[in-house]
């Protein structure tokens, strides 16, 4: 689990949390939902093999099972070695107050 930052209570004048860090997902968090995206394409392509040696009779339909089930693998390395996207959100982040500079003149001593 990624151990990057997170949100704290937003003040008293509103109920959005203020947002402390612009870091992404750790790179394990990354990986495990890839994993898991390529895990599950994978797995949808055995029973699209399975149905299309049961369904051989009807030589349409098998054939669709085969046209899905073949470019599975290609379209699963894809998507597990492509990075999330940046998300484009507007976040409540900490602003701080600007300081505004004194326009009162200082009294100089040279030395």
């Amino acid at each position: 689990m990624g151990y990057g930052g997170g949100a704290v209570n937003a003040p008293a004048h509103g109920p959005d949390p203020v947002l402390i860090t612009a870091a992404a997902p750790s790179y394990d968090d990354q990986l495990a939902a890839r994993k898991r995206k390529y895990v599950i394409m994978m797995g949808c392509r055995i029973p699209c093999l399975i149905l299309a040696g049961l369904t051989y009779h009807t030589w349409w339909l098998a054939l669709i099972f085969l046209v899905i089930s073949v470019p599975l693998p290609w379209v699963a390395v894809l998507i597990a070695n492509d990075r999330p996207p940046r998300k484009s959100e507007k976040v409540n982040r900490y602003q701080h107050e600007a300081k505004a500079v004194e326009s009162r003149n200082h009294q100089v001593i040279d030395g």
